[in-house]
């Protein structure tokens, strides 16, 4: 029996192979419990008349903000407070959809050009936070400072909702759930550099802020300094990332003895649920969903710009009722992926939320305020950024919810409910310390 068809006739669910070959992956380093072929794509059950969920959220956003944003423009505007209700729900449904798009868009790429599983996944993974590009890019002329704090809150609400989401993945006989090994290891260093760089640059701003020195402001060459490191840190972590991923499935293919043919098969079955398009269809799905970025982003801009100016409520309160929905995006991949059933897919994005925003969204935060401070915005009254407690609590305490996170994740430990309970009340008291004290 060659290794294809003994993976089929032995084979356990979604491509994991047992006992022969589980011996030959476990003597070479590989869980078998690893190897599972995830599908990208949407399942046939779960589209909506051939079409996936997301055409209606997006057509629905756009109907709403065609039936607005002209009449506004012709000088009729909603009282503030509807204003900035409607303005919200415009750009969240806008911005998800647009987030898909850009998934599927991907997908379809990946599947045109039949990559490997991991390169897929992380370029849909990296595309799903050009909505929240979009949307900093529209808020810093509002607020910096409430851009920053959205990206800052953004990776707490991340860790609140990995640490919730692994608590109910399903378990072992043990209690327990493997997580990838992107987690264990890669994502464990890169936890790490998190803790360590926030722990860092919360005690230089408490120095600054508390003792006589005279800088009291993040100045240009700061910010780009800061956006500057953490950024060539997530490239050297994409480049482990992918490389690791690489070397495991390579060790798959030897543990199978798998031949070319095999290994193309294998390939595809990671797009059995991902439609076969032209080009030109990918290319059209790149383009709505950058466009829905873009318009969703305004709308999310007018209810900042509405909430500060005209319902006076502060710059650190917005910020946080923002950052409870800029992590949709990647709310909606987990959810979509558990209804798959692809709990590994769901899991991974997870902690890519946590893991992305700290090391590409935060980066392009600070590099977007000092663009905008150096070429436009040496008269906006929230620049330079101030060093204050609020910024001080945002960064500092960046080291204890990675160093609880580092802890629970060793040797693939799954959260049970005193974990979570953990993460949980970090995370409130965190958010509660912010709206008592964040404008002081």
């Amino acid at each position: 029996m060659n290794p294809q068809s003994e993976q089929r006739t032995s084979g356990g669910a979604d491509g994991v192979p047992t006992t022969p070959a589980d011996r030959r992956l476990s003597g070479l380093g590989v869980d078998p419990s690893r190897v599972a072929i995830h599908r990208l794509g949407w399942p046939r059950r779960l589209l909506w008349h051939g079409y996936p969920p997301w055409v209606r959220k997006m057509i629905l956003g756009l109907g709403l903000w065609a039936a607005i944003v002209p009449v506004e423009a012709l000088g009729w505007e909603l009282p503030a407070l509807a204003r900035t209700a409607s303005s919200l729900i415009i750009g969240l449904l806008i911005l998800t959809s647009a987030c898909d798009a850009l998934v599927t868009a991907a997908e379809r790429l990946a599947a045109r050009q039949t990559w490997d599983h991991y390169v897929a996944g992380t370029l849909a993974e990296m595309l799903s936070t050009l909505p929240e590009l979009v949307v900093i890019c529209f808020v810093i002329p509002v607020s910096p400072l409430a851009a920053m704090v959205i990206a800052l809150v953004t990776i707490y609400n991340n860790a609140f909702v990995f640490s919730v989401y692994s608590y109910f993945l399903p378990k072992d006989q043990k209690g327990r759930y493997l997580m990838p090994k992107a987690i264990t290891e890669v994502g464990t260093q890169i936890l790490i550099a998190g803790a360590g760089l926030g722990s860092v640059i919360g005690l230089v701003m408490l120095v600054l802020l508390t003792g006589a020195h005279p800088k009291q402001t993040l100045s240009v060459l700061d910010l780009t300094v800061l956006g500057t490191i953490m950024l060539a840190i997530f490239g050297v972590y994409l480049y482990m990332l992918i490389k690791g991923y690489a070397s495991e499935e390579e060790a798959v293919r030897r543990a199978l003895q798998l031949d070319d043919e095999q290994v193309e098969e294998r390939r595809e079955q990671t797009y059995d649920h991902v439609k076969k398009t032209s080009m030109a269809n990918i290319v059209w799905l790149f383009a709505a969903g950058i466009g829905a970025a873009f318009l969703g982003g305004e709308r999310v801009s007018e209810f900042a710009q509405t909430a500060i100016q005209e319902l006076n409520v502060n710059p650190i309160a917005t910020a946080i009722i923002l950052a409870a929905f800029a992590g949709m995006s990647e709310y909606v991949i987990l959810w979509r992926a558990h209804r798959k059933g692809q709990y590994g897919i769901a899991l991974a994005n997870a902690f890519g939320g946590i893991t992305q925003v700290m090391f590409l969204v935060l980066p392009f935060t600070l590099l977007a305020i000092a663009v905008f401070e150096g070429l436009l915005g040496s008269g906006h009254s929230e620049l330079p950024l101030t060093i204050s407690l609020s910024n001080v609590l945002l960064f500092g305490m960046l080291f204890p919810t990675f160093y609880v996170l580092i802890g629970l994740i060793e040797e693939d430990h799954t959260l049970g409910p005193l974990d979570t309970t953990i993460m949980a009340s970090i995370f409130l008291l965190i958010i509660l310390i912010l709206i008592a004290y964040g404008e002081a």
